[in-house]
């Protein structure tokens, strides 16, 4: 430990000392004890770390400004046509922003792209944006025509109030193309749904639309059920998803703001407000709402999976035949959460029924906190400060999201497919221009996003870091500055505590934020390297393999909560002593390696409640969130998702966080009051000097004070 810590984060010795020899003295001496309260001899630390964390800002400054230069985010909802417009784009050519959807014209393309070994691919195919899937006339033939340029003398807004049709005012030659599916007129013969603002051919072919195809003198069309295939099987990809997935957390914003900001700072505030007056109560509460809200979470999966009641999740856009159903990753997705939720209620409604009997551990911990809320008031409203600015940096971070995932370039494919088709400006049939477009990303794209979202973890930490040390510092200065040298603490002791962070600790906040984002991401990618190497399958994984695997995770596991806790404890040393991230992490770990089993079932238990807490605020907000996209406004349209899954869980983890800048507050004050108890009865031969009233009136019975100051 290097030495006690009392005359450091308490008074210097010196100071009773020199107290009763004269006027003189007593004065240094009272000045001393003044200054050994916490706002000793201090200095910045671990500025190297500061310098990275501002080199960091930087980098994601620039790394944003390359995503909303090169980004739309029209590209994540909307897909291209053959020309490279992003349909309902209106800086396209022609202006498609009233046309959203993408309509393959020629059916034959479409069934040859999904044979194997073809030269054509379905990003190939001439496909172009509509208002709406065109569907086959009941008693007749419909055509859909290429956009009007050229010859054909129609604005685009007659175009579409003509329903794509203008085949009556084609000359010879382009009729005579249209027949060979060539253009610039295709006929509609199959029928079309919209699936995620993409028409999905129905391989059912209308019978009276092919007939009076066949008997102006048109091609043979393949009916085959690869043309209903090969669409879906491109609509259902794992990159077409990912960005749909990406595109709703954009769509629903609006719940974003209200279930993942609004509503855990009021549910949040109201929690700290009910454990400073209903403490004894709250245990109990916490552990019932915690069920009650898994539980509705759960059904309300259940009820978007089709597995009870009568509305499930659809891929279709609008309108569509009852008995035609489309399937989807979004809603396989969605079935695996609905197991995992199974299994987590399960779990979570056992373990409440084992906890029941340790829930009273935690009530005396919990009063220290709620005494310590009640003495420095000022904690329950810091929070805010922190809320805001992480607020703020979402709001920013969100938006770079959706331009950064689309900042690919519209480039021409490079394609070999032999196919003709007619050019409206050349008046002619041409041979040399079949290939389409896509989106191409290219590596460093890729190392954007993973730096985008490495960054969010870092900040995030950091901010928490930082709440966390001024909370620390505060519920410090209230435990080692009681009785007589009580003046020394200022009125608003948080507003000093920030003080301190600012000037002193904030390089040492950016280190301890670090090491756990960058420990988080190295398990993240070697669990997702685990889970390929899995995939491949290369050997069969042998119960021993499965066995080792199982204990690797739950190691990791261990060592994830060991770190965090540690973190924690190192900035209460932080803000108590002033000293770096690492001297405060071995100070930290030394008070807990010696007062383990004075503190640890405590405050296990302790951190139980809390956990089960945060958990009650976000599951909260998952509810709500859950309830407000199923309304009309997320089911229809432009605004229609394509699955709630994605901004469920934004919104649940964006409530943990807010909860758990709130419910730091609690959390710090008992680790702090505990280590400060702990240190203060191993410097005095087991009696605590240093602690308030309050803390002796909460811990009074003779029970509980030797449990904390010998252990059971």
């Amino acid at each position: 430990m290097g030495g006690p810590l009392g005359a450091i984060i308490g008074r210097y010795p010196s100071a009773t000392a020199t107290a009763g020899a004269g006027g003189e003295d007593a004065d240094a001496g009272g000045g001393t004890a003044s200054l050994g309260i916490i706002r000793h001899d201090r200095r910045c630390r671990d500025l190297a770390f500061l310098v990275l964390f501002a080199a960091f800002w930087v980098a994601m400054i620039v790394n944003s400004s390359f995503a909303f230069n090169q980004g739309n985010p029209l590209r994540l909802t909307y897909e291209l046509d053959y020309k490279g417009n992003v349909c309902g784009d209106r800086h396209g050519d022609p202006d498609v922003h009233e046309l959203e959807v993408r309509y393959w014209l020629d059916p034959n393309q479409v069934y040859q792209s999904g044979l194997k070994g073809s030269k054509t691919n379905l990003a190939d195919a001439k496909a172009i944006c509509l208002m709406e899937c065109p569907t086959p006339a009941p008693d007749g033939l419909n055509f859909v025509c290429d956009y009007p340029e050229g010859d054909i003398r129609l604005s685009v807004d007659d175009w579409i109030n003509r329903d794509y049709n203008y085949f009556d005012v084609l000359t010879p030659d382009m009729r005579n193309s249209s027949l060979q599916l060539q253009g610039p007129c295709y006929p509609v013969i199959f029928p079309s749904v919209n699936v995620y603002w993409s028409c999905q051919y129905i391989a059912r072919a209308s019978n009276v639309s092919l007939t009076h195809w066949l008997q102006l003198g048109g091609v043979n069309i393949e009916q085959n059920m690869l043309i209903d295939k090969t669409i879906h099987k491109a609509i259902d990809s794992r990159s077409a998803v990912l960005k749909r997935y990406v595109a709703d957390i954009g769509k629903s914003w609006p719940v974003l703001i209200v279930c993942g900001a609004l509503l855990p700072l009021f549910l949040s505030v109201i929690w700290l407000l009910m454990i400073r007056y209903f403490v004894a109560a709250m245990t109990w509460i916490t552990v019932v709402l915690f069920n009650a809200l898994i539980v509705s979470v759960t059904m309300f999966c259940y009820i978007k999976a089709g597995w009870l009641g009568n509305d499930p999740l659809t891929v279709v856009i609008g309108e569509s035949d009852p008995y035609v159903h489309i399937s989807g990753r979004e809603i396989s997705h969605l079935h695996v959460a609905t197991v995992l939720m199974t299994v987590i209620m399960i779990i979570a409604f056992l373990s409440s029924i084992a906890i029941v009997r340790r829930i009273l551990i935690a009530t005396p911990v919990l009063k220290v906190a709620a005494k310590v809320i009640g003495e420095v008031q000022a904690l329950i409203v810091f929070p805010v400060v922190p809320y805001f600015i992480l607020a703020i940096f979402y709001m920013f971070w969100f938006s770079a999201t959706l331009h950064l995932f689309s900042s690919g370039q519209v480039v021409r494919n490079d394609c070999s497919t032999d196919c003709c088709s007619y050019d409206l400006k050349l008046g002619k049939v041409n041979c040399d221009n079949c290939c389409g477009y896509s989106i191409h990303y290219t590596p460093h794209i890729g190392i954007a996003i993973l730096f985008h979202l490495f960054g969010c973890y870092w900040a995030t930490q950091f901010f928490m870091a930082c709440s966390a040390t001024v909370v620390a510092g505060s519920v410090a200065s209230y435990y080692w500055a009681r009785g007589e040298i009580s003046h020394d603490i200022p009125f608003f002791s948080v507003v000093s505590s920030l003080k301190r962070l600012m000037r002193y600790n904030l390089g040492s906040a950016a280190i301890g934020s670090l090491v756990v984002s960058a420990v988080e991401w190295v398990r993240f990618i070697l669990e997702c390297l685990r889970r390929k190497l899995k995939l491949v399958g290369s050997a069969r994984e042998s119960c021993f393999g499965k066995v080792s695997s199982s204990s690797s995770q739950c190691c990791r596991g261990c060592i994830d909560w060991t770190l965090m806790s540690v973190n924690r404890n190192a900035y209460i040393m932080i803000a108590i002593t002033g000293k770096g991230f690492f001297k405060a992490s071995v100070l930290a770990t030394g008070l807990i390696m010696n007062n383990i089993l004075r503190i640890g079932k405590v405050n296990v238990i302790g951190d139980v409640i809390l956990f089960l807490g945060k958990l009650c605020v976000s599951l909260f907000c998952a509810l709500f969130a859950f309830l407000m996209l199923d309304t009309h406004k997320y089911k229809s349209a432009h605004n229609k998702i394509s699955s709630p899954l994605v901004p469920v869980l934004v919104t649940w983890g964006l409530g943990y966080t807010v909860a758990k800048l709130f419910f730091a507050v609690v959390e710090m004050s008992i680790d702090t009051i505990i280590l400060s108890f702990c240190q203060d009865a191993e410097e005095h031969q087991g009696t605590a000097q240093y602690a308030p009233p309050l803390l002796m009136e909460t811990l009074d019975e003779q029970g509980e004070l030797q449990r904390l100051t010998q252990g059971p």
